[in-house]
Order: C-alpha cells, then sequence, then structure tokens
C-alpha cells in the first residue's frame, strides 16, 4: 500500500512538471518570437527602411515596448525627411552660390600653407590656361608672381602678372581663411586691370603732352605780368599793380598745377633722379618758410619755425624742398582757424623727421588712407584747385631717398605731415 502510494506520488509531480515544462517553453517561444521582431525591426532600421513597424501584441508588458519602438522609428523617419530637405536645400545655396562666383570678373583661388591651389574659379584656370582639375595641389608660385616680389598671401591690391598670360595686367588681393580647423589658408582674388592700365596710360599720355604744350604760353604770360609790374611798358596805376599782381598769381598756380604734372610724368618713364648733397636743415627750411610766408599771410596764418639747433641732412636740394613747400601749401590751404602753422625738425634713432603741423580742417578717417593716391585730392570738397598729384609726387620723391611721409590727422582739430628720411 505504501510502495502504491510512493508510485501514485512520483507520477503526480512528473505530470505536474510536464505541464510546468510545457506551459515554460510556450513563454520562452513567445520571447524568442518577441526578440526576433525586435531584431528584424532594429536590422530594417540599420538598413534605411524606417516604414518598418512593429505588430501589435496582446501582451501587456510587450504592448508598452513595441510602442515605444514603433514611436522611436517614426521618429526617426521625420529626422530623416528634414535633413533630406536641408540637405536639398544645402545643395541649392551651394549651386547658386557657384554660379554666382563663377561668373565674377574677378579669378578666385584658395590656398593652403604650403601654397598649393585647394579651388580655383573657372576664370583662374582660363587665365592660368590650364585645366581646372589639373590646377588642384598645384603650387600658386607656377603660375604667378608679384611684380614687387610681395609674398603671395601679403598682396593688397598689388599688380602680379600670370606666367602663361604675359599679355594681359592682373591686380591681386589676399586675405586670411578662418575656419574652424585652424588650418591655415586663404584666398586670393585676381582682377584683370588691362583695360584700366590701357587707358590710365592714354590719359598721363595726354595729360602730358598737353601740359607741356601749355607750360610754354603759361611761362610767357607771367614773363609779360613781370614786365608789367616792373614798368617796362610804361607806368601803370595802383589799381592796375593790384591786378596784374592777382593775374600773375593765378599764373603761377598754372604754372605749378602744369609742372606736378609733368613731373608725375617724368616719374613714371624714369623715376626719381636724385642728387643728394649735405644740406644745414635750418637754413634751408628758413629760406623756404620766407618764400611761402607772403602767401601765409594772404591766409591771414604765420609760419612758426623755431629749432633748437641745426640738423645736417644729406638729400637731394631741388626735390625736398619741392615736398616741403607743397606740404605748407596744403597746410596753408587747409588751416581756417586763424592759428600758425608749425614746423619742428629732430633726430630720431637713424632717421631725421620734419613735421608740418596746421590747426585746421583736418582729414576724415575714410580719406587719410587715400591722401598719397594718385588724382585723389579733397581740393574739390573745399572748392579749392588740385590735381591730387602734390602729395603723390611728395610720397614718392621721400620714398627715393630711403624714408617715408606718416600723416596724423584729427578733424576739426589739427593735421601732422612727418617727413622721416635716413641720418
Amino acid at each position: 500500500m505504501l510502495w502504491y502510494s510512493v508510485n501514485l506520488f512520483i507520477i503526480l509531480i512528473f505530470v505536474l512538471l510536464f505541464f510546468v515544462v510545457r506551459k515554460t517553453n510556450k513563454k520562452w517561444s513567445k520571447v524568442n518570437d518577441y526578440l526576433g521582431m525586435v531584431t528584424n525591426t532594429v536590422n530594417s532600421v540599420r538598413y534605411g527602411n524606417l516604414a518598418t513597424k512593429m505588430e501589435q501584441l496582446d501582451h501587456p508588458n510587450y504592448q508598452n515596448l513595441s510602442e515605444s519602438i514603433n514611436r522611436m522609428v517614426e521618429t526617426l523617419n521625420d529626422r530623416e525627411k528634414m535633413i533630406v530637405e536641408y540637405q536639398g536645400e544645402l545643395t541649392r545655396q551651394n549651386k547658386f552660390l557657384e554660379s554666382v562666383i563663377n561668373s565674377l570678373s574677378d579669378g578666385i583661388l584658395i590656398i593652403d600653407e604650403d601654397y598649393k591651389i585647394l579651388r580655383a574659379t573657372p576664370k583662374i584656370a582660363e587665365w592660368f590656361n590650364e585645366d581646372g582639375n589639373h590646377l588642384m595641389n598645384k603650387n600658386i608660385a607656377d603660375y604667378i608672381k608679384s611684380v614687387k616680389n610681395i609674398k603671395l598671401d601679403k598682396l593688397k591690391d598689388e599688380e602680379v602678372y600670370i606666367i602663361n598670360n604675359q599679355d594681359l595686367s592682373f591686380e591681386a588681393t589676399a586675405m586670411n581663411l578662418k575656419l574652424e580647423d585652424k588650418k591655415k589658408r586663404f584666398i586670393l582674388i585676381i582682377k584683370d586691370i588691362t583695360n584700366q592700365k590701357e587707358l590710365e596710360t592714354i590719359r598721363e599720355d595726354f595729360v602730358a603732352t598737353l601740359t607741356h604744350d601749355l607750360k610754354v604760353p603759361i611761362i610767357a604770360e607771367a614773363n609779360i605780368l613781370e614786365f608789367l609790374i616792373n614798368g617796362k611798358f610804361g607806368d601803370v596805376n595802383e589799381r592796375q599793380l593790384v591786378a596784374i599782381s592777382n593775374m600773375k598769381t593765378c599764373n603761377q598756380e598754372l604754372v605749378d598745377l602744369v609742372q606736378i604734372l609733368l613731373e608725375t610724368y617724368k616719374i613714371k618713364e624714369t623715376g626719381v633722379i636724385l642728387d643728394k648733397e649735405n644740406i644745414m636743415l635750418v637754413p634751408f627750411i628758413s629760406t623756404i618758410v620766407d618764400e611761402m610766408h607772403p602767401i601765409a599771410e594772404k591766409a591771414g596764418l604765420n609760419i612758426i619755425f623755431d629749432p633748437p639747433r641745426d640738423i645736417m641732412a644729406l638729400a637731394d636740394n631741388l626735390n625736398l624742398k619741392r615736398v616741403l613747400k607743397n606740404l605748407i601749401q596744403n597746410a596753408i590751404s587747409h588751416s581756417d582757424s586763424c592759428k600758425n602753422i608749425d614746423i619742428t625738425i629732430e633726430e630720431v634713432p637713424h632717421f631725421i623727421t620734419i613735421k608740418i603741423i596746421d590747426y585746421g580742417k583736418g582729414i576724415s578717417k575714410e580719406d587719410i588712407g587715400k591722401v598719397f593716391n594718385k588724382y585723389y585730392s579733397t581740393a574739390k570738397k573745399f572748392r579749392k584747385i588740385g590735381t591730387g598729384l602734390g602729395l603723390y609726387l611728395s610720397q614718392q620723391i621721400i620714398k627715393s631717398h630711403g624714408g617715408e611721409i606718416i600723416v596724423k590727422s584729427k578733424e576739426n582739430v589739427s593735421t601732422e605731415f612727418c617727413i622721416k628720411i635716413p641720418a
């Protein structure tokens, strides 16, 4: 009886184990099936199929996870659509910008720190006489050179020539290109200035010819006026003398203008030819001040030159005098404050400086960088006569001495022109 009971109990246990194992296998089978669905969905998303969705299941735990995965896939799908739209817009913008750049009359290059070409517009390929694709990673120095031997990444409106295209004239400007990777790159903008140079040459040749022909009758007129003032053709009354003297002053202005034009043409053709000699600056400048005094006095001004001691300079007498007279004349013309014009000289390490200071209108910030440009003049603003060549000529003369002219100004306060020549 006992043995029978034991056998029955064992049989019941096996029956229970059978049902438990069967139920467990079914449960694990469902888990495996669900994991398989998740794996398939993830793989589909991984390979770009964002339309994939998991099936709805009755089990509450599985249902929440399925919904979360489906929402994640929908979000990814929406993000992908946005990215595609952004990419399309960027592509359109890039094509538009590229079309604009390629249509420019100027050529544009992007260069790395080793002067290798990273990008070039079609205009550059045309000027370089090279296929655009062949330009990549080529050294820019193989194609263009600076006329003044300035480093290509330091160019600023400087003339350059293209080795494969020397029939045309070009001007180049370099700008640093700042990017997040902090690698050194720069943009080189090249402009064709052939027509501009041809027009400038025609203009200068015309002006030189015209002024040369004008100089003779103007000087003849000056001589006649001098004869009249001196009574060579008979006595003149006081009113006639005043009128003739005014005519002589105007005539002298014409002579000076013609001379400036001729000197500009001469400098372009032959450069500034110097005949240097030792000059004691105090008597030299004092003589110039005496010559300019009547003009200053007529404008109600006085020129003050009171140096502490004499200084000797090695310079071209005639050209240095021309520069000083031009700067003093400018100071007189632009000083309307009735304050004195100051002239000082001093020695600084390796240089001698001569400063001409007036206390008048001053020069604006936008104009101060242009005052030495050829044909640039502020005279028109103040209804005065001026070619814009005086300061240009002065700068060329001082540069030929190995020096420089520096200008400082504050509007309606003062203007200082400082000549620096080697000691």
